[in-house]
This record gives C-alpha cells, structure tokens and sequence, in this order.
C-alpha cells in the first residue's frame, strides 16, 4: 500500500511538473498558460523535489519520473540561468557620479494604505524621477507632500489598478502618456534633459497580468509597441515599470531584442521584485531596461513598503564615453524577430482601430 501511494505521488508530481513546462512552450496567450512563466524558479525547485521523490522508487515508474523531472528541471534551470550571477552581464555597474539619474520606480498597491512607508521612500531617495504606479485619487492625494519638491507632475488617478503619477526636476522638453491598448492601461513617454544638458527618452509602463478573464495580447502589444519605439529614436531611452511579465519569458525577451536593450539583471540575479510578501512565490517583473548611450551606476531593489511590490532604485548616466565601456552584451534584432514584431503589432492596431470604429 505504501509502494502505491508513493507511485501515485511521484506520477502527480511528474504530471504536474510536465504541465507548467510544456504549457508555454504552446505559444498561447492564455492566461492560465502564460501564468507559468512566472514561477519558473519555483517550479525548478518542484522538479528537484520530484526527482527526490522519484530515485527511491525503482521500476519503470521511478525512472520514468525521474527522467521527467531531470529534464523539466534542466530546462527551467536553463531559462532562468541568464539572470543568474554565473551568465555573462549585459552591463557593468560603474562607480555613481555626481551627474547621475536617479530615477525610482514604485507599484503602491492600490488597496496598502501605508502611504508614509512610500513617502519615506522618496524622502530617503529624493529620486530625480519618481514613477509610481496604481495610483487613485487618494493615493495621487498621500503623496502630494512629496510631490511638492518636483517642478513637473503628471497625475493620471484611475481606480482600475492602473493610475499613474510620474515627477521630476529635470528639464522636460515633452511628456505625454499614450493609451497602447483598449484598456485604460496608460504608457508614459517623456524627452528630459540630464544636468549636463545631454537629451534622454524615459518610458513607463504597466500594462496588464495575465490573470482569469485577461489573456496577455493587450499586454504582450503594449510592451511591444514601446520596445520598438526605442529603436526608432535617436536618443538614449532608460524604460521602467512593473510589467507583469517575468524577465526570462518569450514576451520579455522579445521586448529586449525589440527595442536593442540591455537588461540590467543579466549576469546579475534576479532583483525579485514581487511578491513581497510571500518570499516563497518571488520573481522579478518590475523591470529596467537600458539602450545604448546609458550607463548604469546603481540597481536595488527598495524596502518594503506594505505594497506586494517592492520598489526598484537605479541611478544611470548619460555620459556617452561611461555608457561606451558600460556596455557588455547589447541585444540585437534578427531578421525572424522583426517580422515577429511587426506583425503582432500590425495585428494589434487593427484590433484597436477595429474597436475605436466600433465605438
């Protein structure tokens, strides 16, 4: 009885390990399938579980599992090795000037009330751009104290999780924010000047997760759309935000390979960034991504702050002999990538012209 019931728990182990690793190798959008990019980490661990579970066992089934579990395993553990402090870095990390950005990004959680704990933050930080993310009106109000030290605001208080508030005291040549998708899931684009005077592009964005009801096409178009944004503009462009998308999947790498960015993480770890509350269920979808022309002096991940994200601190530079030597592995864009690219987007703006028609 006992040999059966650990053959049952070994085949479910193996089932289950088998099924969040083959799902997104499908390519669906589904929310339920694209979930598992998430977890990766978690689920490398869950297959070494299984493996332990398995070499006791003996018999075809034993060695059947096992096989499974050493292979799902590898494979996780392969997807996830890029960000890990045993791959190459895409960027070093050089000393912090005086001439640096400084920049902040935060996802407050809509529902935490501990808005002293953010404000706090930007006290300590006094970043020169300050990204916050879910912002309603009474979160846009909390932080009006803070605020105050910025000579440009943009306060955008939605209560669908999606409200947005982004400051700074440099020079803004042009700030707008850009509804990417049907959803009112807004995308700030901004042109600033450094205090050396040298012209940047900051972009931030939070589209939406893949949860029940929301598959990830309006999500995977809206990074997209950004990413190739980047690559059309002369200038140096520094990207921030909470993606909802873990740094290792398919979408996430095509965005880096889009916009020809370099991902801080790379060669570094994870930076987990969510959930804060649960360390068990960590993984790293606040993210930065940097082009060419940026180099970076600082990335931390912030205290916590009673949201289920922590905050994510960079300082970067714009000095071009600095980002020169900064830079170590920049992605480039193949052939197969673009026209992948292209046509998700060219899809995606019909879906959106299609919908303002129907309107």
């Amino acid at each position: 009885m006992l040999t059966l019931i650990h053959q049952i728990i070994a085949v479910l182990f193996g089932m289950a390990v088998a099924f969040v690793t083959l799902a997104p190798m499908t390519g669906s959008n589904r929310w339920w399938i694209r979930g598992w990019d998430f977890p990766r980490a978690q689920i490398a661990a869950l297959a070494a579980l299984t493996a332990l579970i398995a070499v006791p066992l003996g018999g075809w089934i034993g060695w059947l599992v096992l096989g499974v579990a050493l292979i799902c395993g590898a494979y996780q553990a392969w997807r996830i090795f890029p960000f890990t402090p045993l791959a190459p870095e895409d960027i070093a990390i050089q000393n912090q000037r005086d001439d640096d950005v400084h920049c902040v990004a935060m996802n407050v959680e809509m529902i935490n009330d501990d808005f002293e704990a953010v404000r706090q933050v930007v006290r300590d930080e006094d970043p020169d751009i300050l990204f916050l993310m879910e912002m309603n009106q009474t979160w846009t109000d909390e932080m009006e104290e803070v605020l105050e030290r910025y000579d440009t605001v943009v306060r955008i208080p939605q209560d669908n999780y999606y409200g947005l508030v982004w400051a700074t005291r440099l020079k803004v040549r042009d700030v707008e924010t850009v509804q990417l998708t049907i959803e009112k899931t807004p995308t700030l684009f901004a042109v600033l000047e450094d205090r050396s005077g040298r012209v940047f592009r900051f972009i931030g964005m939070h589209p939406k997760p893949p949860v029940p009801g929301v598959d990830t096409e309006e999500r995977d178009a809206q990074t997209l759309y950004a990413a190739r944004f980047a690559r059309e503009t002369p200038e140096p462009v520094v990207v921030m935000g909470d993606f909802n998308d873990a740094v290792w999947s398919d979408t996430a790498q095509l965005f880096k390979k889009a916009g020809e960015y370099v991902d801080v993480r790379a060669g570094r770890g994870f930076y987990s960034s969510f959930h804060a509350r649960y360390w068990w269920f960590r993984c790293p979808i606040d993210q930065l991504y940097l082009t060419e022309g940026v180099a970076l002096t600082r990335f931390e991940i912030g205290p916590y702050v009673g949201s289920d994200h922590f905050p994510v601190i960079a300082h970067v530079n714009l000095d071009s002999d600095l980002a020169d030597t900064d830079l170590k592995n920049p992605t480039k864009l193949s052939d197969a990538d673009r026209k992948e690219i292209n046509d998700a987007i060219a899809t995606h703006r019909a879906r959106l012209i299609e919908t303002a028609s129907d309107d």
